[in-house]
C-alpha cells in the first residue's frame, strides 16, 4: 500500500526548479540512473513523469519493473538543496486514450515536434530525506562511535 506524501515534499516535485534523477534496474538487476523534468503529482497522491523515447533503457527498465513488480528509486533535489529520496512501485503505463492524448499535445505545444512514449504512474512507498545537514545529525546519533578517532578526543 502508498504512503501520502507531506506537502513540503509534493511542493518540491511540483517545482520546476527541481532536479529530478530516476533510478531503475533492469531484468539482471543492473542499475540506470536518469535525469527527468517532467515529474510531478497527480490528483489521488501518486507520481507521474513522461518519458518520451520510446526505446529508452529507462522504458524498459519501468516496463520489467511493472512486469517483476520491481521498486524504483526517485531523488528529488529542491532548489533550496533539499534531498528526498522516493522508492515506488510502477503501477501503470499509459499508452493511448484521452489523458494521453491530451499530454501529447501539450507536450508538443509547449517543446514542439516530440513524441511521447508513455505516461509512467509510480506509486510512492517510502521516502527518505537525504538533505546532507539532516542525514549527517540522524546518521551520527544513530551511531555515535563510526567517527575518526581524532573526533572522538576532542
Amino acid at each position: 500500500m502508498g504512503i501520502k506524501l507531506e506537502n513540503k515534499l509534493v511542493d518540491i516535485i511540483n517545482s520546476k526548479t527541481t532536479i529530478n534523477a530516476l533510478a531503475t534496474v533492469d531484468k539482471a538487476g543492473v542499475p540506470h540512473v536518469t535525469y527527468k523534468g517532467s515529474f510531478h503529482i497527480r490528483e489521488n497522491g501518486f507520481l507521474e513523469f513522461y518519458e518520451v523515447i520510446e526505446t529508452s533503457v529507462t522504458n524498459k527498465n519501468l516496463t520489467t519493473s511493472i512486469w517483476f513488480d520491481k521498486v524504483v528509486a526517485v531523488n528529488f533535489l529542491g532548489e533550496n538543496k533539499e534531498s528526498f529520496q522516493v522508492k515506488a512501485k510502477v503501477k501503470k503505463a499509459i499508452i493511448s486514450g484521452q489523458e494521453f492524448k491530451k499530454v501529447y499535445q501539450t507536450l508538443q505545444q509547449r517543446l514542439g515536434d516530440i513524441d511521447i512514449s508513455t505516461i509512467w504512474v509510480l506509486e510512492p512507498i517510502e521516502v527518505r530525506e537525504e538533505t546532507f545537514s539532516k542525514r549527517r545529525v540522524l546518521e551520527e546519533e544513530a551511531h555515535p562511535l563510526l567517527r575518526h578517532l581524532d573526533r572522538l578526543t576532542v
